[in-house]
């Protein structure tokens, strides 16, 4: 089974055995920079990816995880009319407000979006982008008949299809939109209309265990789905389990029988990739944190790593505000990241690795809380996405998240779950196939809500810089 996690930066491709589980082979290939990309380079990457890790020759079935949100325009002959929106642009950010204004602006119009499709317009979702392509780009909007998402046009082109009315999704990825509901399992087209002033082609949503189609090698296409419910499937995660993911992204989400339905649009509530629901939180700037530290310092991971846990819990005071690409969870696209607290005492590379951390972690924190205040129980917190990697993360997590956190051996959970899926849509069982995993530590320490408190007082402080440009 073959299984694809086409992310932001990589195209990952692992092959495993259908009835262990067990790894066979696995294959990389690096995306283009930037938060707009032509879909081209996705299938190019792809397809080095799948070279590198052998070929699909002896794969039964193949299906593919991919980046959410972003915006994949057709025109009617199914080419790409301009490269797709990421979902970490942030253009379209007052398209979002006017989206939510125009069913009734504040608190209103947030409760309007919830209860249409259980998540409030962003800039990163995908409806936001539509609408600011229609009237940024008028012209090239008018080519275009369909819209999808990256792992959508991915199935879509593994089937070798160029017909925009064969493109399909899943539940999971669906979910994430704007435009159509996880609660009532359904397009809502008029919020699609609203946002880009006409109907457009949208992906017939799968269920599950649907197949797909079939891949021009023969093998059997599972759905796909987006990235953090292919994550949480290949973790093998139930209710109970909450997932925190350190990827490009900041991610915690909880797997649920029930929808989310958090007025104030800091839960998304998106569907899993079993049926199920995906309460989730998402973060802009999360290991990208550690990246931009550790350059700034000019060392390399693992010593900023060693450089965070010699400084002492709170760094003295130092507290880093981590809104280096402006924000999702808080809402605020244009904010500057911020450090607060300077003293002569704190003012070293110890305690700026330390403060580096302990942002990114306090993010995560107040994602959780958001969860639990939505009813989440939380039984086991999850550490996964290549900045869990950093052994200063792990070892500062449960200090900062208030529990003891379970830490997977390193893997690519998203291609795994894609592979997972791939398994289940090939088998036709009722249930997913139970692929067991060792190796996992669980981690503890004791809870600095100190380090909570001081993060929130410097978070409240930081502005959006839209503010300050129209003072």
């Amino acid at each position: 089974m073959a299984g694809v996690d086409s992310s932001t930066q990589a195209c990952k491709v692992v092959i495993r055995d259908a009835d262990t589980g067990d790894l066979v082979r696995e294959g990389r290939a690096p995306h283009p920079g930037g938060t707009e990309v032509d879909p081209a380079a996705w299938l190019a990457a792809l397809d080095a990816a799948v070279a590198d890790a052998g070929g699909l020759g002896d794969v039964a079935a193949v299906a593919v995880g991919g980046q959410q949100h972003g915006m994949v325009c057709l025109d009617e002959d199914g080419e790409v009319v301009r490269p797709a929106l990421l979902w970490n642009d942030t253009r379209s950010a007052a398209a979002a407000e006017d989206l939510v204004a125009e069913l009734g602006g504040g608190d209103t119009g947030r409760a309007a979006w919830v209860d249409a499709v259980g998540i409030v317009p962003v800039a990163s979702f995908t409806v936001t982008k539509l609408r600011w392509f229609a009237e940024h780009e008028p012209d090239l909007a008018a080519r275009v008949a369909a819209v999808c998402l990256p792992h959508d046009f991915l199935t879509w082109r593994l089937a070798g299809s160029s017909d925009p009315a064969e493109v399909v999704t899943d539940r999971g990825d669906a979910s994430g939109t704007g435009y159509w509901s996880a609660a009532e399992d359904r397009y809502r087209p008029d919020l699609l209309e609203r946002a880009f002033g006409r109907p457009l082609a949208v992906p017939w949503v799968l269920g599950p265990r649907e197949v797909a189609g079939r891949a021009t090698g023969g093998a059997v296409l599972g759905p796909g789905t987006g990235d953090n419910a292919a994550a949480a499937l290949g973790l093998g995660a139930v209710p109970g389990d909450v997932v925190v993911s350190v990827g490009t992204s900041g991610v915690v989400s909880a797997v649920s029988a029930a929808p989310a339905h958090d007025v104030t649009g800091t839960v998304a509530g998106f569907a899993d990739a079993t049926g199920r629901h995906l309460p989730l939180v998402c973060t802009l700037n999360a290991a990208q944190t550690l990246d931009a530290t550790a350059g700034m310092l000019g060392v390399d991971h693992a010593e900023l790593s060693r450089l965070a846990l010699s400084a002492p819990p709170g760094a003295d005071g130092l507290v880093l505000v981590p809104y280096l690409e402006g924000e999702r969870t808080p809402n605020r696209p244009d904010a500057t990241g911020a450090l607060h607290g300077m003293r002569l005492r704190n003012t070293t590379a110890a305690h700026l690795a330390r403060a580096a951390v302990e942002g990114l972690l306090c993010g995560l924190a107040d994602a959780l809380d958001a969860l639990v205040a939505e009813g989440v129980t939380v039984e086991r917190v999850v550490l996964i996405g290549g900045g869990a990697r950093s052994e200063a993360l792990q070892e500062i997590a449960p200090r900062v998240l208030g529990r003891p956190v379970l830490v997977p051996t390193p893997g690519e959970y998203v291609a795994d779950g894609a592979a997972r899926q791939a398994a289940w849509v090939h088998s036709g069982a009722e249930e997913a196939p139970v692929w067991t995993r060792s190796g996992a530590r669980t981690v503890t320490g004791e809870p600095t809500p100190d380090v909570r408190a001081r993060y929130a007082e410097a978070r409240d402080k930081t502005v959006d810089q839209r503010l300050v440009n129209n003072v």
